[in-house]
């Protein structure tokens, strides 16, 4: 694949090395012998991501799985998950998903006209190959999520994109809005402006209220998030808070940073392979701590906004670099606040 948008090309052009190629197996029983000794006991949750990890083949995934059920002495709760394209996906591949439980997130940006950046390397549009894999998993009752870039064409077509979920049956949604490489500021199709993002926000929450309120509940993640801070619950999505959390990005050479999108060496933690690292020692390092004091600085202008214990100065602090949304959500807000009351009976 080529997609258009992908942002972990900028990523490793922030490193000394772009790619360190697919986890050999010594690195990955490290990697999961020292992440059951840090929950001890308690719930992890694996997440592979790419590039395109299934080209990693199943193999691997069987070998990742066996190791953990080896190494898991103290019993945690393990929770799989997989990021894909779908292009690679068969029959194969969803029975072992279904049967490790594997919560799949599958890239698809809408209706084919609305996936034209979603393209392969001989430039075609990779659609029909994605609701191919979309149409497998449904037959096998593998679970899924459909994951959609929102660029600023998404955002403007966003009533006929959910239009068209909808008519395929797909009720569990994310938008991850296409961020720019760090420190461009060029303006294209791929990147919303304050108004396209503000477009999004209010048409899409009208339809997920609609939804909501007609017994049809569809999830939109983002959303999800939103109501539960306005309920006063916990949310789960990171960033939503308005600061980042411990998430350890384990690259193919046992390389661990803070978050995905900074996986450079700026922000290079320690490797999982070093005998004298564990992941406390990463999370308590020096490095870990200056990437979680950075998110929590709060701007001047949101300390006295009414709209701030929701907004929470635009969560994800990628986000937030890449540009100033504060007007799209204040229009949002403003619009759309009243609505919120629907899902009063929610709260727990």
């Amino acid at each position: 694949m080529r997609c258009k948008y992908c942002f972990y090309h900028d990523v490793t052009d922030h490193r000394d090395v772009k790619s360190f190629g697919i986890m050999n197996e010594e690195t990955t029983q490290n990697l999961i012998k020292k992440a059951l000794e840090f929950a001890d006991g308690e719930g992890i949750a694996f997440a592979f991501q790419g590039g395109e990890p299934t080209i990693a083949g199943i193999d691997y995934f069987r070998f990742f799985c066996k190791t953990v059920d080896e190494l898991n002495v103290k019993g945690s709760v393990i929770h799989y998950g997989l990021q894909t394209n779908g292009t690679l996906i068969d029959e194969r591949w969803a029975k072992f998903f279904k049967q490790r439980n594997f919560l799949i997130g599958l890239s698809l940006d809408g209706d084919f006209n609305n996936n034209a950046f979603r393209i392969d390397e001989k430039g075609n549009n990779a659609f029909y190959k994605i609701i191919k894999a979309a149409d497998i998993f449904t037959k096998h009752n593998v679970d899924f999520n459909i994951l959609t870039v929102l660029t600023g064409k998404c955002a403007d077509n966003i009533d006929d994109i959910l239009k068209h979920f909808k008519k395929r049956g797909f009720r569990y949604l994310q938008f991850i809005p296409c961020l720019r490489p760090f420190g461009d500021t060029s303006e294209c199709e791929l990147y919303m402006t304050p108004e396209q993002y503000k477009h999004f926000l209010i048409h899409a929450f009208n339809f997920y209220v609609k939804e909501y309120v007609r017994d049809n509940y569809t999830s939109i993640r983002y959303f999800d998030n939103i109501v539960h801070l306005y309920l006063g619950n916990p949310t789960e999505q990171c960033g939503i808070c308005g600061h980042c959390s411990h998430q350890f990005v384990a690259e193919g050479n046992g390389n661990i940073y803070p978050c995905d999108f900074y996986c450079t060496d700026e922000w290079l933690l320690g490797n999982i392979n070093d005998q004298n690292e564990n992941f406390d020692t990463l999370a308590h390092s020096e490095k870990a701590t200056e990437f979680l004091r950075e998110s929590l600085a709060i701007d001047d202008k949101c300390k006295n906004c009414r709209y701030y214990p929701l907004c929470r100065s635009g969560g994800c602090k990628r986000s937030r670099q890449d540009r100033d949304y504060c007007e799209s959500y204040k229009g949002f807000f403003d619009a759309c606040l009243p609505l919120f009351r629907a899902f009063i009976a929610e709260k727990k």
